[in-house]
């Protein structure tokens, strides 16, 4: 198959060397080679190695009936989303790492996806090398998920580690993750939870099949965390995280929130250091099941992408079972009833 990969930052750029890299497994993964054809960034790449696959129209890859699958790895809503529309509207299918796109345009692209025979797959844009999204789909076919919980980014909680190992400030610590890679030059959409809130979204909207907009959910970031919140939480072995919850109550309504929280030392997500991710589903005649990988860096989020792709690839003849989403913000309730406040403080912890 012959795709095109949009956008060739951290992202797009371990897109293309994994495919390259690893060209022969994945060939016989997907059950034939997946190839490269064009690479669409509006930057000048004349002096790259691969520099006769690099276009500047994504028009040129859109139109091309060789072009099977494009790989959107664009920062921001515009211009992913308009080039995501299009390419599903050409009969083309779509895999992206984009939360921005999935949370606000997810229920409209996969509607499109549908009409047109195609998959739209964003794997990669909840939870980082977790196949949470695929897991939330098997439990779907024999029972009900009726809450999640999770830590959704991979930045943060390094922050809040350091800050709890080193002794540091939040401001050396963001320093550090963005010397290493795992925090952007402006980090504001990972400390403000908006990153963390965006992927929350995504995870009820696949669990519940209600999309729901984000910037409407309760939403606290680290930003007032200190060395003294994280010391005394350490006191009585909690750990300090960025969590983020859905819950789905017995009248069908969905409650979301995004929140620094002091967690239990026997919650599972206590130990959840360093970029690593972890999420908590609750299903129901299942019980509670833990999913734990990274949540930062190119080449994690990259293996996402290309398990979407190969999965496409795979089974490119199949039709969609893809669920479709409602855009809903009706179902959606700020506050949880106080027993099951009181439940969450004891099961997982409780808002600092």
């Amino acid at each position: 198959m012959k795709i095109a990969v949009l956008g060739f930052g951290n992202i797009g750029s371990g897109v293309v060397e994994t495919l390259i890299k690893n060209a022969g497994a994945i060939a016989a993964g997907a059950g034939e080679p997946v190839e490269v054809k064009y690479i669409c960034d509006i930057r000048d790449f004349s002096a790259h190695p691969l520099k006769d696959k690099f276009i500047t129209d994504f028009n040129t890859a859109a139109n091309d009936p060789e072009i099977e699958l494009v790989a959107e790895m664009i920062v921001g809503l515009h211009p992913a989303y308009d080039f995501t529309k299009k390419a599903l509207e050409n009969g083309k299918h779509v895999v992206t790492s984009n939360k921005e796109v999935v949370a606000a345009k997810g229920d409209e692209l996969l509607r499109i996806a549908r009409e047109r025979g195609v998959r739209y797959l964003y794997e990669a844009s909840a939870g980082g090398t977790i196949p949470i999204l695929r897991t939330i789909a098997d439990a779907l076919r024999v029972s009900e998920i009726t809450e999640i919980n999770g830590i959704l980014n991979g930045t943060t909680n390094y922050i809040l580690e350091r800050m709890k190992i080193e002794g540091i400030s939040m401001a050396e610590a963001l320093k550090e993750a963005q010397e290493k890679g795992y925090a952007e030059a402006v980090p504001d959409n990972d400390i403000s939870g908006a990153d963390t809130a965006r992927k929350i979204c995504i995870l009820a909207s696949a669990a519940f099949g209600s999309l729901v907009d984000w910037s409407i959910i309760p939403c606290r970031g680290i930003e007032g965390i200190t060395v003294e919140d994280i010391e005394e939480a350490s006191k009585t072995g909690r750990a300090v995280k960025l969590t983020a919850r859905a819950v789905k109550l017995e009248n069908g309504k969905i409650h979301l929130s995004v929140e620094p929280m002091s967690i239990t030392p026997d919650c599972p997500l206590v130990s959840v250091n360093g970029v690593y991710n972890a999420i908590l589903l609750k299903v129901k005649d299942c019980g509670e099941m833990m999913f734990y990988g990274k949540g930062a860096g190119s080449l994690p989020t990259a293996g996402a992408v290309i398990a979407d792709i190969c999965d496409i690839v795979r089974h490119k003849n199949c039709s969609s079972d893809d669920i479709i989403w409602r855009r809903d913000d009706s179902v959606f309730v700020a506050d949880l009833p106080r027993e099951i406040i009181e439940e969450t403080e004891k099961r997982l912890g409780f808002p600092i």
